[in-house]
């Protein structure tokens, strides 16, 4: 916890200050204003002490977990109470009536909500990004037997039978529906209209797929991992295949949140930051965090379903095994953690692709809105986690199309199938 009087910290303001010239220059540091002025008040003291941040039952929650169980929250003057969720809705809805004051969250549910795309519209706010990597998408083994393997064969299948097979993601605007309808669309099946899609919560998509309630879904890990092992499903793709390092699961919480409770907002990035860097730091880390979030209050599966993906150690359920070097990443010398602006464009562009967002919307301004640099850079300074130069970064996705963020709208409106 942060002593306001204490010259010892006077080295870390400076160091900030340094940052923030450096990052956005004059801009980033008026950035502590909006913020309720607190570093310049003289105090840092988290106005709520203890922190409800809502989970949903997966791998990648594993960074609020341990800042948890690790104690990294206690450092930061506040306690996270890690709350297990059923489903995506019930945590976009707690997080919207303040039941949650911040959760592990899909990238795109938070801006869905900000945008009132298919619910209650509340100004949203991201944090940090929790991990990237580490999803999958997995076929029913009824296509292993008809000999469907990867995409290109999926498209025959489909081809043949228009309309005929379900699939499955885990929330309308969230990471896995983008991932599920990128996918599919890159191999030539219009989503909106080839197949049959639908939204099951995390833990019961291999539950579903037993008994044959859909084909295939997208979901993140352990659930890709024990549809293998419970021998109904093989892994088709996975996301990092998809997109290499894509951002995924956010800390997420309102605008309003913030707004109130600028130092807690701080403190509680920071805590997950140093949380994310203790997962990453040794694979004795990573292994007590799959043996940690295995327990039933938590993921509540067998720690080895967990350990082999977190590890890198990948099956497909087809006889191929390999060692994933793009597997789920918590930190990545802060790397993975950075709330980048264009990360949350891309999410915009495509729920205008797929007609979710009924007309363009200025990408750039909206994602700065919501994607809390100001915070980030203060809890990462906290932390002592290093920034990048720029809020932008360039990728190339599956399909061989780069997004940059340098024009949204002609980049949302580029695609042959889209809605």
């Amino acid at each position: 916890m942060f002593d306001p009087k204490s010259q010892a910290e006077e080295p870390a303001r400076r160091s900030f200050l340094r940052q923030s010239i450096a990052f956005g220059g004059a801009a980033a540091v008026s950035s502590l204003v909006p913020m309720g002025g607190a570093w310049a008040a003289g105090s840092d003291a988290p106005e709520k002490k203890e922190v409800r941040i809502g989970f949903i039952p997966l791998t990648d929650c594993a960074s609020v977990v341990m800042a948890a169980v690790q104690k990294f929250d206690e450092k930061y003057g506040i306690k996270i109470i890690a709350s297990k969720e059923a489903s995506w809705a019930a945590v976009r809805d707690k997080l919207v009536n303040g039941e949650l004051d911040a959760a592990h969250v899909l990238y795109g549910l938070v801006y869905g909500v900000h945008l009132g795309i298919g619910g209650p519209k509340k100004d949203m706010a991201v944090l940090a990004t929790l991990n990237n990597n580490g999803q999958a998408i997995t076929l029913a083994n009824k296509f292993k037997d008809m000999g469907v393997t990867d995409g290109a064969g999926l498209r025959k299948a489909v081809a043949a039978k228009p309309g005929e097979y379900t699939f499955a993601q885990t929330f309308p605007t969230g990471t896995h529906a983008m991932w599920l309808y990128y996918w599919l669309a890159a191999n030539g099946i219009d989503p909106m209209k080839d197949v049959k899609v639908i939204t099951v919560p995390p833990p019961q998509m291999v539950a579903n797929m037993r008994v044959g309630n859909m084909d295939g879904f997208c979901v993140g890990e352990p659930w890709n991992n024990r549809a293998i092992m419970d021998g109904i499903g093989f892994t088709a793709v996975t996301t990092q295949d998809i997109w290499t390092d894509h951002p995924e699961k956010v800390l997420g919480t309102t605008a309003e949140f913030v707004q109130k409770n600028p130092n807690t907002a701080r403190a509680m990035t920071a805590a997950i930051l140093e949380a994310g860097r203790w997962i990453d730091a040794s694979l004795v880390n990573r292994r007590k965090t799959a043996e940690t979030i295995a327990q039933k209050s938590y993921v509540n599966t067998d720690m080895d379903v967990i350990l082999e993906r977190m590890m890198g150690r990948y099956q497909n359920g087809l006889g191929k095994t390999w060692d994933d070097k793009n597997h789920m990443k918590f930190f990545n010398d802060g790397a993975v953690n950075f709330p980048y602006v264009s990360d949350g464009m891309w999410f915009l562009t495509q729920h205008r692709r797929w007609n979710l967002l009924k007309q363009d919307v200025d990408y750039l301004a909206m994602a700065k809105a919501i994607n809390r640099v100001d915070v980030y850079q203060q809890a990462a300074t906290a932390a002592k986690v290093s920034l990048p130069k720029s809020d932008m970064r360039t990728s190339k996705l599956i399909d061989g199309v780069v997004w940059d963020g340098k024009d949204p709208k002609k980049y949302a409106g580029s695609f042959a199938i889209r809605a």
